[in-house]
């Protein structure tokens, strides 16, 4: 029995790693290294402006798209150039696998208040079910590198953001006294003067039993400019007009 009948033969499993399985996947390395590093420029911005998709999601996601695609391109050298790919087509099991881990995703990002989490769990488990879809294909040593790149990116890119310049958030929830009106300039003036500013667009506003209640994100001036969450709530503690307050980090 041949290579091509016998799967478990020794030539048939040296295919996989020889020197045409290699040279493609050094072109699907280098393609994904490339996503992967616009990944984070992208995310950098985000993070930079306090945002819950920070440097981490933005690159796992990018750089595993970029994975997905590349490999969709090199159909002859899949399963180490020995499958009949007109006989099934896999890219339709890859859309399936692809589709169900991001639903998978979906239901691992929580968000309490104005604060979300779970982001960079759900990037780097759709990213898990790239480098799948890679070793299935027979991409063992693009597999491999991606496998490195995503855990090189979970572990060390947090250590580079935070070697950058940030402006961390804090998630705000200010209820007022019972016919209180609140003044939205001062809350300004104030969050200025700790170093934070209101996020445009951050703004929500619940108004109950002549209770107003406002929910807010500031984000810091400075990586080292906004004040603590210890010094803002002796703050909110004598303002006027205010019941109870809730202060948290908003984080991904």
């Amino acid at each position: 029995m041949d290579a091509a009948m016998n799967p478990l033969s020794l030539p048939a499993l040296m295919a996989y790693w020889s020197n045409s399985e290699l040279g493609t996947n050094l072109v699907v390395f280098f393609n994904v290294l490339g996503a992967l590093l616009l990944g984070l420029l992208v995310g950098y911005e985000r993070f930079y402006h306090g945002r819950a998709a920070g440097m981490r999601t933005y690159g796992l996601v990018c750089m595993t798209s970029s994975a997905l695609t590349v490999a969709a391109g090199y159909p002859d050298f899949w399963f180490g150039g020995s499958a009949a790919v007109s006989a099934a087509d896999p890219t339709r099991v890859i859309q399936g696998i692809v589709t169900g881990v991001g639903f998978l995703g979906a239901g691992i990002i929580m968000r309490v208040g104005l604060s979300i989490s779970g982001l960079t769990t759900a990037a780097s488990i759709w990213a898990a079910s790239g480098i799948g879809v890679l070793v299935g294909l027979g991409f063992y040593f693009a597999a491999i590198l991606v496998a490195l790149l995503s855990a090189g990116c979970m572990t060390g890119v947090s250590r580079l953001e935070r070697l950058l310049p940030s402006r961390h958030a804090v998630s705000v929830t200010v209820k007022f006294m019972p016919g209180f009106v609140p003044d939205l300039g001062r809350l300004r003036q104030m969050a200025l003067g700790r170093g934070y500013e209101v996020a445009s667009g951050s703004f929500s506003i619940r108004y109950a039993d002549g209770q107003p209640e406002w929910c807010f994100i500031a984000v810091a001036l400075g990586r080292n400019r906004g004040a603590s969450l210890t010094e803002l709530s002796q703050e909110l503690s004598v303002l006027e007009g205010v019941q109870t307050y809730q202060l948290e980090h908003a984080r991904n």
